[in-house]
């Protein structure tokens, strides 16, 4: 059996949907604020790390936990809801079969009341 870091192609993969990705979140106008003054190069490389390891791959993500990067950045739900629509759209536009796209949904369920303001 494949992991899901194997059906999202390999690190490679990965570094493409998270390009793809970042490119579509600061292009919406409802996000971009939150992306205003962040060095992206920076958060692409962490994203990749983290996505890598959350996967299945064999990279360490030596980040800081979700709850405090997200800390005091007034994420609604609306926005939470948006950037989810956003990878949605890049894995299938990439071809990434539905039921990898499913899993990555998936596994972000349980990060949206730590990176969501209360």
């Amino acid at each position: 059996m494949t992991t899901l870091f194997e059906r999202l192609g390999r690190e490679g993969g990965i570094e493409k949907a998270v390009a793809e990705f970042y490119g579509r979140v600061v292009a919406d106008q409802q996000l971009r604020h939150h992306f205003e003054n962040l060095d992206m190069t920076r958060l692409r490389r962490h994203q990749v790390a983290f996505l890598v390891a959350a996967t299945g791959g064999v990279q360490r993500y030596a980040g800081e936990d979700v709850a405090t990067v997200h800390h005091g950045l007034d994420i609604t739900a609306s926005d939470f809801d948006r950037v989810v629509e956003h990878l949605i759209w890049t894995l299938r536009d990439l071809g990434v079969e539905d039921g990898a796209v499913g899993e990555v949904v998936g596994a972000l369920a349980p990060l949206r009341e730590m990176i969501i303001a209360a």
